[in-house]
């Protein structure tokens, strides 16, 4: 797909992965509309952008904005090419130290936020008969890890509902693709990790941000169906869904480093 002109949205773009996809798409000539609670963060990332934007407070969290906003969207532009869903945050504890609901807040945002999003723009798109979807998931949605039990649970029911939607959608020409990468060097960590125990133990597998926001664009122009990264996460992950059971006895210590 070529990206001169078309209407993208994404959410979760005040920092990190998202802001930085909204920014190379703008540079590929995208017509972005960056999304999200933050309306300062968004005009400061906005300031920096070379194309076409449109700033959009939205929380993810709640029917009515998602409803106003994309209407919004719609009234302006009367169509959205495509959708990132990015929005998402994490908090690492064990499942003792966290309420029901923190589970269900934390789904309501990563899960359910997605939901929202995606029943705004599906029937447009269908009617239009092509658009794509992109969501960003994790390799935590893959491989469960202790004290991730309820962000781990988030992301995999996000790979779920991508995997399911994308053959539902299929014959009106709409992809779906899901983004799964290991741990990011972004502001994530500041919620999910606030003193730092778990970011110092993996800084040796840490990502870069670009890097990611890379194969959210990549995935934005191909339509591919899933991007695992780094490489060797997405393998393991294919291990661990093949044999389970031996590689929770070899893994445990290696991949519990929270």
């Amino acid at each position: 797909m070529a990206l001169n002109d078309k209407v993208i949205v994404i959410t979760g773009a005040s920092s990190g992965i998202g802001a930085l996809a909204a920014q190379m798409l703008s540079e590929q000539g995208a017509t972005v509309v960056l999304a999200a609670r933050s309306v300062d963060k968004l005009q400061e990332i906005r300031s920096g952008m070379m194309g076409e934007s449109r700033v959009l407070e939205l929380d993810v969290g709640s029917d009515a904005s998602v409803e106003a906003g994309f209407r919004q969207i719609y009234d302006e532009f009367g169509r959205i090419d495509c959708l990132v869903n990015n929005a998402g945050y994490g908090r690492f504890a064990y499942i003792d130290d966290m309420s029901v609901q923190e589970f269900a807040d934390m789904m309501n945002v990563n899960y359910i936020g997605m939901v929202r999003c995606t029943k705004a723009v599906l029937p447009h798109m269908k009617k239009a008969r092509s658009g794509r979807i992109v969501n960003v998931a994790s390799i935590a949605g893959k491989i469960g890890t202790a004290k991730s039990t309820s962000y781990t649970a988030t992301k995999h029911a996000v790979i779920g509902f991508s995997s399911a939607l994308r053959q539902e959608v299929r014959e009106y020409g709409i992809t779906v693709s899901t983004i799964n990468p290991g741990p990011i060097d972004t502001p994530f960590f500041t919620l999910a990790d606030p003193e730092g125990h778990y970011a110092a133990n993996v800084k040796w597998f840490m990502m870069k941000p670009e890097r990611v926001a890379k194969a959210m664009v990549k995935a934005v122009r191909t339509g591919t169906t899933e991007i695992n990264l780094p490489w060797v996460a997405g393998a393991g992950a294919k291990l661990y869904q093949m044999f389970p059971r031996v590689a929770d006895r070899l893994s445990y210590r290696m991949l519990n480093k929270k």
